[in-house]
């Protein structure tokens, strides 16, 4: 990385906000329609970390011990948001406040509750779920919930 960084809370919160509304999608076939997340787009984590170029994967570590990781690709979409209000209520900690990564196209155990850290890397390291033989890819559109 160009730009290694770390933040606290309330120089999180002075970072260019953005809004994402999107369906959310658990694997287990429930779905929330019209969630309103709000947050930092995860792009703009990009353009101040400046990952190198040969960063292609990105590992997420959560403060109850939880990991998952993510294709970069899959993250510059401009739905991806680390969400700190939902529907315009601060995030409670039961659905991941104060703060979590939202990947309206993936199920949501990719979209990672409580995260503390953010390791952009040139090799894939599966998390927590992908481990246990959950897809790690968890495309909704294609029904991939399992590791084939």
């Amino acid at each position: 990385m160009e730009n290694p960084l770390k933040l606290g809370w309330q120089e999180f919160l002075k970072l260019p906000a953005g809004e994402s509304l999107s369906d959310f999608h658990c694997v287990e076939g429930w779905s929330v329609r019209d969630c309103r997340w709000y947050g930092v787009k995860f792009i703009t984590i990009v353009d101040l970390v400046k990952p190198r170029k040969d960063a292609k994967f990105v590992f997420f570590k959560c403060a109850d011990g939880y990991t998952t990781d993510l294709d970069l690709a899959d993250l510059l979409q401009d739905n991806v948001v680390l969400a700190y209000k939902l529907n315009s209520e601060w995030l409670e900690a039961p659905y991941g406040g104060p703060m979590r990564l939202v990947v309206p196209d993936k199920y949501a155990y990719k979209s990672a509750m409580w995260v503390q850290q953010i390791t952009f890397s040139s090799r894939k390291e599966l998390g927590y779920w992908e481990k246990r033989g959950y897809s790690d890819t968890a495309d909704v559109w294609k029904n991939d919930r399992f590791r084939h």
